[in-house]
């Protein structure tokens, strides 16, 4: 069957399959370290509570079926310990059904995490790791070789995710167009990293260059996928430096790791490697890729119209379950970066000579004086939801005054998801939130303070929030004073 096989790119699938079984590892134990305080029994937005109110035929999954913080647990932990076998090459000792398997209960349990994670889950890397995900269960291992028609979907794939991110952008924001976007983007992006602020300090100049390559690599080099070899491969390999580009200027969860996997599959590894010698694929394995296909194709149509359409959507699923998708980011950028700091106080009345102690997070800016950590691939929830909120408090409605009151009880499956408690002894009387206006400090600033940022008040965020009086306290809370 050599219409249906490619055995010369052997070694492209083998480094996408292992790449992407790790950044399953990645997405699993993000999900098992935050969803207790998140999504738990006892979570700002609990699972039990969503799925009674959600159909299953609206958002498939076994937490339907049974949901505990316990069986939570075991589903991410049994999803991280089954994708770094995978990511060892477990799948490849396997028959192939036994492989497939593997890739399809990977899929099936991070879908269940997805369309039940709401608000903290709400992000387009979710999607494409699905996408790809489901992809992947028909890539085949080292008993087959690698089928033509599933490594074309891949491509396929990549092209939504770089194509759509461009016409977003040049559709969106007029900075984009006029290459001024990125005098802004390093500094108000919502997770910086350690070299965040040496890319916002470049010369103008040069943000124009960033921006010009970005629309190049985005609008023009995709088309280039579905071109003969090397131009396909030379065009996934300039896909993956700008990715990397990416990774060094900021923290984007997996989002520009996994991209890089996806390009993996389109490198030009037959100049270097040649084929392997594969027997015929099994008939069930022909018809089943062959169904995958003409599903992809179908369930294209939505996805494909919205690139075309001015009124282009980022990030979203046109099915539940996350199999075709259309993607994009930044179509707008904001010129200043808002910060929301949350403060606590163990005074009974808060007034003008009130000492207030910072919670400090473990991603987002709040010291001014911690230089930007570097976090991605892993994915800070709290921390990204934060900058969203910071954006507009409507992001934060539904979740943030559960929040405060957590850090009012001193919950401890709360406080883990922040770097410093201030008050590790007793809760405070009281939270609020503020809202400052933080920039990069200029070089002369840095010298001479040491600080990364620099802040400046805007306006009170929320109002100071009391913990309920004991033992009669009255149900719901109330703003001080």
């Amino acid at each position: 069957m050599e219409w249906f096989t490619a055995p010369e790119y052997w070694l492209s699938r083998l480094l996408m399959q292992r790449a992407l079984a790790g950044v399953y590892v990645v997405a699993f134990v993000t999900a098992a370290l935050q969803f207790r305080p998140l999504l738990g029994e006892r979570g700002l937005l609990p699972v039990p509570r969503y799925v009674r109110a959600v159909p299953f035929r609206a958002a498939p999954s076994i937490f339907h079926w049974h949901y505990s913080d316990r069986f939570h647990a075991a589903v991410a932990w049994s999803g991280a310990a089954l994708a770094g076998a995978v990511a060892a090459g477990a799948a490849d000792t396997v028959p192939l059904w036994a492989a497939m398997l593997m890739w399809a209960v990977l899929w099936a349990l991070y879908l269940s995490l997805v369309n039940t994670g709401q608000t903290w889950y709400a992000f387009g890397w979710e999607s494409l790791l699905l996408e790809a995900g489901f992809l992947a269960v028909f890539l085949g291992n080292e008993r087959t070789a690698p089928p033509v028609l599933v490594l074309w979907l891949v491509r396929w794939l990549l092209f939504r995710v770089e194509f759509g991110a461009g016409l977003i952008k040049w559709r969106g924001d007029r900075c984009w167009r006029d290459l001024s976007c990125l005098d802004h983007h390093h500094e108000t992006q919502p997770m910086p990293g350690p070299l965040s602020r040496r890319f916002h300090l470049l010369p103008r100049r040069l943000h124009r260059v960033e921006v010009a390559a970005n629309h190049v690599t985005q609008l023009l080099v995709p088309v280039l996928l579905f071109t003969p070899q090397p131009v396909a491969g030379a065009a996934a390999a300039l896909m993956i430096v700008t990715q990397l580009w990416l990774i060094a200027s900021g923290n984007f969860a997996w989002l520009n790791w996994l991209t890089v996997v996806l390009a993996l599959s389109a490198l030009d590894t037959p100049r270097f490697t040649g084929p392997r010698a594969y027997g015929d694929p099994p008939l069930w394995f022909v018809v089943l890729v062959c169904a995958l296909t003409a599903l992809v194709a179908v369930l294209s149509y939505r996805p494909a119209r919205n690139l075309l359409t001015r009124k282009q959507q980022m990030n979203r699923s046109f099915d539940v379950l996350h199999l075709v998708n259309t993607y994009g980011a930044f179509g707008s950028v904001t010129r200043v970066r808002h910060e929301i700091v949350v403060e606590g106080t163990t005074d009974e009345r808060p007034g003008p000579d009130t000492v207030w102690h910072a919670y400090e997070f473990r991603g987002k800016p709040g010291d001014v004086r911690r230089r930007p950590p570097q976090i991605a691939p892993y994915h800070l929830r709290l921390d990204w939801l934060m900058w969203f909120a910071a954006l507009s408090p409507a992001y934060a409605r539904g979740w943030f005054d559960p929040f405060l009151r957590k850090l009012l009880e001193n919950d401890r499956d709360t406080l883990r998801l922040l770097r410093h408690n201030p008050f590790p002894d007793a809760p405070p009387v009281h939270v609020r939130a503020l809202l400052y206006r933080y920039r990069f400090t200029t070089r002369a600033e840095r010298r001479e303070t040491g600080a990364w940022w620099h802040r400046t008040p805007v306006r009170e965020f929320r109002p100071p929030l009391r913990a309920p009086a004991a033992p009669r306290g009255h149900a719901g809370d109330r703003p001080a004073g």
